[in-house]
């Protein structure tokens, strides 16, 4: 496991991860959403790689890439807004997350390399299934990058010993089928399949999708081990993109403070 996300979880209180599109409304204002995020206590910042297909993802997140596109946001970029996070903040993991197609198009030794410059600690490759990671995973296990799995509601038990062998960092633990920032979770039936998981795994399962508000962060964190918040972040930016770019910073880091909050009580 990758030394700073080790760290996180080194104790057994519950984590906040969150999440944002790399560049998105603009790369000045990314860059200082990210540092906030970290300020307002997330324990885990996913900073996501724009794509011009992202058929994962719902209405907002979609539109947040397709913003940061528009604004020139590549990957240099992204690897850009890392760096200026690191030379100030060595403690909280980065990852980034994404759609295997950006990365073998900047070319996968080269993606890896930046990476590792730039101080990302794991990647979130959505579309990438086991059976097809290899080459991505053998080169990422000597340079401390955990390649971080996804389970979802209807992934069985042979299929989750197969997702189970090369996993590290934690398991990201999709609440709902569909895309995010849809319907949430039926919270007993997320209960009973998350419990199962932490049978068969020692790694914190993560439960993320559809988590928009601290009232869920609370329930669900009763039996994960943390919680990914993305849409209603990035719906923050949506909703404020007319406004000053302060309201943007202000308001999410009010949102982000409470969610932990919540978490905390």
């Amino acid at each position: 496991m990758n030394t700073r996300i080790s760290a996180v979880f080194s104790n057994n209180k519950k984590k906040l991860i969150t999440f944002v599109t790399g560049g998105d409304p603009d790369f000045e204002t990314s860059k200082k959403i990210i540092k906030n995020l970290a300020v307002s206590n997330a324990d885990i910042i996913e900073i996501g790689m724009p794509f011009s297909d992202p058929m994962a993802d719902g209405p907002t997140i979609q539109l947040s890439s397709l913003r940061a596109i528009k604004n020139g946001t590549d990957l240099n970029k992204i690897f850009s807004i890392c760096k200026s996070f690191r030379k100030k903040n060595n403690i909280t993991p980065l990852i980034l997350m994404g759609y295997y197609n950006v990365v073998f198009h900047f070319g996968v030794d080269n993606f890896i390399k930046s990476c590792e410059k730039a101080g990302v600690d794991g990647l979130i490759i959505v579309d990438l299934q086991p059976e097809e990671d290899s080459e991505l995973f053998k080169k990422i296990q000597s340079k401390n990058i955990d390649l971080i799995r996804l389970v979802t509601p209807t992934t069985n038990k042979s299929r989750l010993i197969t997702i189970l062998k090369n996993a590290s960092g934690f398991l990201y633990y999709v609440t709902i089928t569909g895309i995010t920032g849809q319907h949430s979770a039926e919270i007993k039936k997320l209960r009973q399949s998350i419990l199962k998981i932490k049978k068969l795994s020692h790694l914190p399962v993560i439960a993320g999708f559809g988590i928009k508000n601290s009232t869920q962060v609370k329930e669900i964190c009763s039996f994960s081990d943390g919680v990914v918040v993305g849409s209603a972040i990035v719906k923050i930016i949506e909703e404020n993109l007319e406004k000053n770019k302060d309201s943007i910073l202000t308001n999410i880091s009010n949102f982000v403070t409470d969610l932990k909050k919540s978490i905390i009580l």
